[in-house]
C-alpha cells in the first residue's frame, strides 16, 4: 500500500532515500564483472561479443548473424500492424518536428579591429544507440534517440538491441529504427554491446557518442567507457512526481503513478498534495487499480518500496520538495499550472494540466523522453540535437587586435612561467612590418 506521510523532515528524508535508491546496485562484483567485459570485447572482438551473449543472454550466435539482415527489416514490416506502422510515422513527425526546432545555429561576431569570434556546430561522425530488449519492447526510446540523431545530421548510426527468443528481433523495434534513420542494427546487448560500440569489432564499428538507457550492467559499461566515447547519461530507474491539489481526478492521478511503476521495480511514484481528501483517495485508488493489473506483482513492489503520498501546507511547499528531489518527471496536475510553473527549478520534463499524463510525453509530444534521473535534474538536460553535436570555437585577430593585447598576454604569460607564450606574440607585434629574419 501507498504511505502517507505529513512531517516534513520525514517526507524530506524519505524523498532522499527514493533519490538514492540505486547506490546499493552499484556494487563492486558487478562493476568487476563490467571492467572484465570491456576489457575482453577491447582485445578479443567479436569473438568476447559472441562469448558473454552466450553466457549472459543463453543467445549462441555466430559472427554473420551479429548484424541484422536486409531480410528481416524488410520482413518486420509485415509483421506489425498498419496500426503500429502509423502510430510509429505519428510519433517519428512529431519528434521530428520538436526536436529541428533546437538545432544550435553556428555564428560569428566581427568586433573591432578585424577581431572575429564564433561558434561552428557540427555534429560527432558516429553515433551508437543502445535499445534495451530481451522480454520487453521499446519503439518509442529508438525513435526518441535516433530522430535527434538524425535531425542533428549524424552520417552514420549504429543501433545494438538484445535478440529475443530464438534470436528473433521484435519487429515493432525493427520498424521503429528504418522509420527513424538508423543505419545499421546489431543484435546483441548488455555491457558487451556498450564496449563493441566503444571499442569496436570486427564487424561492429566504433562509435563517437552513445545513448539509450539499460539495466545496472549497461549503465556501469557506459560510466566505464566515457572519455573514450562521450554518453548521453547515467540513466537510474525511471520516477515521476505529481503536484496535485482539490481540482485532480483521484483515478487520473492513480494511474499516471501506476504508469510509472509498472516499468520497473525500482521505479518511483510519487503524489505531494495539500489536499488529505485528495491523499486518502489516490492511495485506495492505487490499490483498487493495481488488484487486476498485468504487472501486479513488479508494479506492486514499486509502488511498496519507492510509492509515496505527501501532504504538504501549501503548493509552495510542494513545489520546494520537488526542487529537493528534482524528478524526471513532474506532472502539475493543478487548477492553474502555469502559475505554480515559476517556482519549479528542477525537472527533467513537465507534464501541465489534469489533461496531460506523462505518457503523452513518452510516446509523441515531440520532447524527448530520455530525461536525467536521480536528481540529476538539478544539472543536466533531456535528450537532444545538442547531445549529437559539438561545437568549434572560432577565433581570428588581425595584427592591429593582437598588438592591442600582446601586453596583456604577455604579462599572464609570465605570471605563469610560460615564456615560449610570451613569444608567440612578442615576435609577432615587434616584428610586424619587418618581414621575417
Amino acid at each position: 500500500m501507498l504511505r502517507i506521510i505529513t512531517q516534513w523532515v520525514e517526507a524530506q528524508a524519505e524523498l532522499r532515500r527514493i533519490c538514492d535508491r540505486t547506490h546499493d546496485e552499484l556494487v563492486v562484483h558487478k562493476e568487476a564483472t563490467v571492467r572484465e567485459v570491456l576489457q575482453a570485447v577491447r582485445r578479443r572482438g567479436d569473438q568476447a561479443v559472441l562469448h558473454y551473449t552466450a553466457e549472459f543472454d543463453r543467445m549462441t550466435l555466430n559472427v554473420e548473424e551479429l548484424r541484422v539482415s536486409g531480410a528481416e527489416l524488410d520482413a518486420a514490416y509485415q509483421q506489425v500492424s498498419k496500426e503500429l506502422l502509423n502510430a510509429i510515422r505519428t510519433a517519428c513527425k512529431q519528434v521530428e518536428a520538436f526536436h529541428r526546432q533546437r538545432v544550435p545555429k553556428s555564428w560569428v561576431q566581427f568586433g573591432d579591429d578585424e577581431i572575429v569570434l564564433g561558434k561552428r556546430y557540427t555534429p560527432v561522425d558516429r553515433a551508437g544507440i543502445y535499445i534495451p530488449g530481451g522480454q520487453a519492447s521499446y519503439p518509442s526510446s529508438v525513435i526518441m534517440n535516433a530522430v535527434p540523431a538524425k535531425v542533428a545530421k549524424v552520417p552514420r548510426l549504429v543501433m545494438c538491441t538484445p535478440p529475443g527468443q530464438e534470436k528473433k528481433m521484435n519487429p515493432a523495434v525493427l520498424v521503429a529504427a528504418q522509420e527513424a534513420g538508423v543505419d545499421e542494427i546489431y543484435r546483441v546487448g548488455g555491457a558487451q554491446a556498450i564496449a563493441a560500440l566503444a571499442y569496436g569489432t570486427e564487424t561492429i564499428p566504433k562509435v563517437d557518442l552513445i545513448t539509450g538507457p539499460g539495466n545496472i550492467y549497461v549503465t556501469l559499461a557506459k560510466k566505464l567507457v566515457y572519455g573514450t566515447v562521450g554518453i548521453d547519461s547515467l540513466a537510474g530507474p525511471s520516477e515521476v512526481l505529481i503536484i496535485a491539489d482539490g481540482s485532480a481526478n483521484s483515478v487520473h492521478v492513480a494511474a499516471d503513478m501506476l504508469a510509472q511503476a509498472e516499468h520497473d521495480s525500482m521505479a518511483s511514484a510519487i503524489l505531494l498534495t495539500a489536499d488529505s481528501v485528495l491523499a486518502r483517495k489516490v492511495v485506495a485508488e492505487v490499490d483498487r487499480q493495481l488488484a487486476n493489473h498485468p504487472r501486479r506483482t513488479l508494479t506492486e513492489k514499486a509502488i511498496a518500496n519507492y510509492g509515496l503520498v505527501v501532504v504538504v501546507d501549501s503548493l509552495k511547499a510542494a513545489a520546494e520538495l520537488s526542487n529537493e528531489f528534482a524528478p524526471e518527471h513532474l506532472e502539475l496536475q493543478v487548477a492553474d499550472p502555469w502559475a505554480l510553473l515559476d517556482q519549479i527549478r528542477h525537472a527533467g520534463a513537465i507534464f501541465l494540466g489534469c489533461s496531460t499524463p506523462e505518457a503523452v510525453g513518452d510516446y509523441l509530444a515531440g520532447p524527448n523522453h530520455t530525461l536525467p534521473t536521480s536528481g540529476a535534474a538539478r544539472y543536466a538536460s533531456p535528450l537532444g540535437v545538442e547531445t549529437f553535436m559539438k561545437h568549434s570555437s572560432l577565433i581570428q585577430y588581425s595584427p592591429a587586435a593582437l598588438k592591442k593585447v600582446s601586453r596583456a598576454i604577455n604579462v599572464l604569460a609570465e605570471a605563469e612561467g610560460l615564456p615560449s607564450h610570451a613569444d608567440s606574440v612578442r615576435l609577432r607585434t615587434e616584428n610586424e612590418g619587418k618581414g621575417e629574419f
